[in-house]
């Protein structure tokens, strides 16, 4: 079983005190040096803690293609965080172009663009059946196979129809057809789109693929996941990020105080309508 991993760390270069967006961040503002030389890594922490901004920063320096959105050279939205891409320092251990980074919310026009482009195709097709009605089925045949061979490879990698899957098994298949061995994947928030029972396949994955010399870093809020055996967890949520024990993490602890009575917490929250919960 492969242990090492490809990235080994991720540090920040020294900035002034009154530097803009996102180094205003408590979190990016006080980084120093992250170890992430372990097959699986996740930063915690709440909305607006940072994680996410450092996660899609790391995605930039590390030159990852992004699934599902326009690529981040391109993207005007992340104008901060090609600065703090810029200001980071990656040390490999192994450098690797195979992997991606994955944000949650672009996935779903990920899917919503991968049912267009088979529509179209299929239009494409219709057409040339169209135009090659009076010629032999072997010209058609011919006219017909460069579409044919796009919408089977298509079909084959994402299924007939991803679009038209449950969010969480569309997911689980982008995942089974895009992992390779030795790649960086950077997962922000995966767990949006997954039930429980599909968090538990994303991480029989994660084993799979770590196995293979695969690194993943992903930005969590999902005990599930959390409890990745043996990962690294950073907590963003008081500067400076730091590492966390996943025993005493807020997020595990407050599911556990939930599940273990409820009708406390729903009395606490909404009075007399919780109490008939």
């Amino acid at each position: 079983m492969t242990s090492a991993a490809l990235l080994r760390s991720v540090a920040l270069r020294r900035m002034g005190r009154d530097e803009p967006f996102p180094f205003s961040v408590p979190a990016i503002r006080t980084l120093d040096t992250l170890d992430v030389d372990a097959p699986v890594t996740f930063f915690v922490g709440e909305n607006g803690s940072g994680k996410s901004t450092l996660m899609e920063a790391i995605a930039i320096a590390a030159r990852l293609p992004t699934v599902g959105s326009t690529q981040p050279e391109h993207d005007r939205t992340l104008d901060a965080q090609r600065r703090l891409a810029a200001a980071l320092a990656l040390v490999w251990r192994r450098r690797t172009h195979r992997g991606f980074f994955l944000r949650a919310e672009d996935f779903f026009g990920f899917a919503k663009s991968l049912a267009e482009l088979r529509a179209e195709m299929q239009r494409q097709l219709a057409g040339v059946a169209e135009e090659y009605r009076e010629r032999s089925a072997y010209a058609r045949g011919l006219a017909e196979l460069p579409m044919r061979r796009s919408l089977a490879e298509m079909e084959s990698r994402y299924g007939i129809d991803l679009d038209a899957n449950s969010h969480g098994e569309s997911f689980l298949r982008l995942f089974r057809s895009r992992f390779v061995p030795d790649g960086l994947y950077l997962l922000d928030e995966p767990e949006a789109a997954l039930s429980p029972r599909s968090q538990l396949a994303l991480l029989a994955m994660l084993a799979d693929m770590t196995a293979r010399g695969s690194q993943f870093i992903v930005a969590t809020h999902s005990p599930l996941l959390l409890s990745y055996p043996d990962a690294v967890i950073y907590s963003f949520d008081e500067p400076p990020v730091a590492r966390a024990d996943y025993e005493r993490l807020e997020h595990v602890a407050l599911t556990r105080e939930f599940l273990a009575d409820p009708q406390r917490f729903l009395r606490h929250l909404l009075g007399d309508r919780g109490a008939d919960a």
